[in-house]
């Protein structure tokens, strides 16, 4: 196996956008930016967007910061791989409703929000209203 099918980082899930309210969000990136929406998650302040080139989504929320989220196989092995080079754990591992996800510092500085969808993907409704997990 080559050494970068090894990689932590996977794959950029997602990129977070805070906004003041979801319905405001929407109506800038879905209504006046042509955005589509994907899911809708009123419990957590999320929302995810499409972007039409990539798999990555565009997370409108309204309790994280700008940055983006890192798709890794295994938040635990992730978080110790950042710290066998020098990173740091700033919070978590924690259970989200899709799997675990943490955040920790590169030895430059640098936040990295690592996510693994140990759980699977939420399953919507034709709203997108969030109705559950599909492992």
């Amino acid at each position: 196996m080559a050494p970068w099918d090894m990689t932590v980082l996977r794959n950029v899930d997602a990129v977070t956008i805070p906004v003041p309210d979801l319905d405001t969000g929407l109506r800038c990136y879905v209504h006046g930016l042509g955005h589509r929406l994907l899911w809708r998650n009123d419990a957590v302040g999320q929302a995810g967007l499409a972007l039409p080139d990539s798999e990555t989504e565009v997370v409108l929320t309204t309790t994280l910061p700008y940055e983006p989220t890192w798709l890794v196989d295994d938040v635990l092995v992730a978080v110790q791989e950042f710290r066998s080079v020098g990173g740091e754990l700033v919070s978590g591992p924690e259970e989200v409703p899709v799997g675990r996800v943490a955040v920790v510092v590169d030895p430059f500085g640098n936040r990295l929000v690592l996510l693994d969808l140990s759980e699977g993907r939420y399953v919507t409704d034709d709203d997108g209203t969030v109705t559950g997990v599909r492992r």
